[in-house]
């Protein structure tokens, strides 16, 4: 079983950075460019692109070369499930006027929301 856990532990360490889930963001609806990555999330290009190459290992993005842009997007749908799951967690312990809950509230679809 040790070497379960530690797959999974690998597993969710892909979801433990700030940046990671800005550029799943960026990418949850439609692939994007690494620029247009680059752009939504707010990160130099280098950044950007060593958590992509993370994601990409972990098998989290795929990617597709067309010319000189390389194109990423969500090659593992349950990393998004995931991460909604716990955004629907987090929205139900939060006070309704906090800041907090208001942007959360925009990543979860309303059938996934949970009164509260």
């Amino acid at each position: 079983m040790k070497e379960v856990f530690e797959a999974v532990a690998s597993y969710f360490s892909v979801l433990s950075e700030p940046m990671r889930l800005r550029i799943l963001h960026a990418i949850c609806k439609q692939e994007q460019s690494v620029s247009q990555i680059v752009k939504e999330a707010g990160a130099t290009q280098t950044n950007i692109s060593r958590h992509l190459g993370i994601m990409h290992r972990a098998g989290v993005v795929s990617k597709r070369k067309d010319g000189n842009l390389v194109y990423y997007r969500i090659s593992n749908p349950a990393m998004m499930e995931i991460c909604r799951a716990v955004c629907v967690e987090i929205i139900s312990r939060i006070d309704e006027n906090k800041p907090l809950k208001k942007g959360l509230m925009w990543l979860v679809p309303p059938a996934g929301r949970k009164a509260g």
